[in-house]
């Protein structure tokens, strides 16, 4: 459930699609998209930008959970 959260959270309010891309950015990414033989550059972009959100979201969790461990283990009340 944190999980899903997290990326619900990382996917609406750290996501950049509402900032257009500039014309370098633009040109970047349908020059990679040629390279990868890929017609459609808008999807290689959701796709690029998605992964990204589970990446940064997985971080955040992973990182959420050793606090807790860490917490839980000061206080005594919990062995791992």
């Amino acid at each position: 459930m944190l999980f899903l959260g997290l990326l619900f959270f990382f996917m609406r309010f750290a996501h950049v699609v509402p900032y257009p891309l500039t014309v370098e950015q633009q040109h970047v990414l349908i020059t990679f998209a040629d390279w990868l033989h890929i017609q459609d550059y808008e999807a290689l972009y959701m796709i690029v930008a998605t992964l990204v959100d589970v990446l940064v979201t997985t971080l955040a969790y992973r990182t959420i959970l050793k606090l807790w461990r860490r917490y839980r283990m000061r206080r005594g009340s919990v062995r791992v």
